[in-house]
């Protein structure tokens, strides 16, 4: 008997189908994959599972679901947890005035009995803070994380972020169901392997896994069995083993995908546009300790390295959202430090890997999120009339109607509330949003977290048109050393705050790992020359 079956399950939002009787069915210990595109209805289904009240406000859903051959319809998050389900959404769910510890234990916080509450009540127990630690400390170890569990959230890399959210589902006592939504998007790609290791662990253990990534290698590698979603369908069900990476890409986008590495450009005669001297970012988590770089205008430089290495603060410490010191220059002029409105004026634009946290107006429509900051900086959407000026909303709404279609942004209009979207469709709209105000540089981190391949192609190949045809000198922080070396012109690996080196994306494994690492790379450079 299954532990869960999902039998015909169909959502709408609003007259838009988004969910078209899918069935569903894993066993104990499984690892079962499901994969689609951004808006194929992978987060509905996972939220419908989880009882999450977006689709009891909405409606509810259509079909029925069992655990352990029984009816399970859950009204809440809780009746889920009660059953035995634990859920890491793709948006974290974390306090960020809490620490570790106390978010790891919210709503299960372990107590102790007092003379007061054995008369009164429960109310009147004492947190048991050694016990609660004690097991924060257990559940990061079996993540290999290494971080002091008294560390508040705010501030953390999203990286971190992600090993917390983890760490409170296998904390808890009654995990049978473990889904991860996206989980190793924020993680480089040695932290993805020990975490790899952790999931085959948790599942020999009884726990099945229902794994949602768009790494198809990482599915190949670990999952029993694979079910894709394609606009809100179930395209195929199989066991992994009798299905490729390539068959799986096929089904996800309807066509077969093939990622192109850029033709190498020799970028020695290029002028410096960024000059980066002694910069120190009080980043929590991300720290960069004095670091020196020049940046030559129009090519494609690269950031890569460990999560908690400093690799995020770079970017993050440009546009003066953390603590900064040294001295920046933007084509020879110094750009003034801890201002971010400042190297907004100097055209200098930034793609946050937080998106929900900095990037995006939640509660705004797609369009207005795609046009806010070229209106606000640049007067952009601007008409004047005598000596009034107003907002040319048709121009608005006419820009997002392109960047909706270029983007392949999945939506009803661009009127859409921009908290609805899926997450990988939310990044498409920052994006939307960056180069909508057309910089001379553009930071970009983690562009294509939570992205599919087809929507991953698009992104990558966007950027290299703008720096290609209009010349925009970007700069991508990623996890994914594979896209760097895609793209980048050069690629610089950050580890302890500095820069280990400034390498040809063409540059062996070998050397790439051992900058990671920290260690001395300049032996098997020898050799290899």
């Amino acid at each position: 008997m299954a532990l869960l079956e999902m039998k015909n399950i169909s959502k709408s939002y609003s007259g838009n189908q988004v969910l078209k009787k899918v069935n569903l069915s894993i066993e104990e210990g499984e690892i079962h994959g499901l994969i689609g595109e951004n808006g194929a209805g992978k987060s509905t289904l996972m939220n419908i599972l989880f009882g999450m009240p977006v689709i009891h406000n909405t409606g509810g859903h259509e079909g029925q679901m069992l655990i352990d051959g029984k009816a399970f319809v859950p009204s809440s998050p809780m009746d889920a947890m009660a059953a035995g389900i634990g859920m890491v959404h793709q948006e974290f769910m974390l306090i960020p005035g809490f620490t570790i510890t106390e978010n790891v234990k919210l709503n299960r916080e372990n107590t102790i009995k007092t003379p007061f509450s054995k008369i009164f009540g429960t109310k009147l127990d004492f947190l048991d803070r050694k016990k609660m630690v004690s097991d924060t400390k257990e559940a990061l170890k079996k993540l290999h994380m290494d971080i002091d569990e008294f560390v508040k959230i705010e501030g953390l890399p999203v990286g971190y972020m992600q090993f917390v959210e983890i760490a409170r589902e296998i904390d808890k006592s009654n995990l049978r169901l473990l889904i991860l939504d996206e989980p190793t998007a924020v993680l480089t790609e040695s932290e993805a392997e020990k975490f790899l290791e952790v999931i085959q662990r948790l599942a020999e253990m009884g726990i099945a896994i229902l794994f949602i990534t768009h790494r198809l290698e990482e599915i190949k590698r670990i999952s029993h069995g694979i079910t894709v979603l394609r606009d809100g369908e179930m395209i195929l069900t199989e066991k992994t083993e009798d299905i490729t990476t390539v068959d799986m890409a096929r089904a996800m986008v309807g066509r077969q995908v093939e990622l192109i590495f850029e033709e190498r450009r020799n970028i020695d005669h290029l002028p410096t546009q960024l000059q980066l001297k002694d910069l120190y970012v009080d980043m929590p988590g991300e720290k960069v300790k004095g670091i020196n770089l020049d940046i030559k205008k129009g090519e494609i430089f690269g950031l890569g390295g460990l999560a908690g290495q400093g690799k995020i603060g770079i970017a993050n410490g440009i546009m003066g959202l953390f603590p900064t010191k040294g001295e920046i220059f933007k084509d020879g002029k110094e750009m003034k430090l801890n201002d971010p409105r400042n190297m907004l004026l100097n055209n200098v634009a930034f793609l946050s890997e937080d998106r929900k946290g900095t990037g995006l107006l939640l509660d705004d429509s797609i369009e207005y999120n795609i046009a806010y900051t070229a209106l606000e900086i640049k007067d952009a959407f601007l008409k004047k009339i005598v000596f009034s000026q107003f907002v040319d909303k048709g121009a608005i709404t006419e820009n997002a109607r392109k960047m909706i279609e270029d983007l392949d942004i999945r939506c009803t209009s661009g009127k859409q509330n921009t908290r609805r979207l899926s997450g990988g469709n939310q990044q498409k709209v920052c994006i939307a949003r960056a180069l909508t105000f057309g910089p001379d540089v553009l930071l970009v981190s983690e562009p294509t977290r939570g992205i599919d391949i087809g929507a991953k192609k698009l992104v990558l190949d966007t950027l290299v048109r703008l720096n290609r045809e209009e010349g925009m000198t970007v700069i991508i922080t990623s996890s994914e050393l594979a896209e760097l070396r895609q793209i980048c012109d050069r690629i610089a690996i950050v580890s302890d705050g500095v820069i280990q080196g400034v390498f040809s994306p063409d540059e062996s494994d070998a050397v790439l790992g051992l900058a990671m690492a920290g260690d001395d790379f300049t032996e098997v450079l020898d050799a290899e020359a």
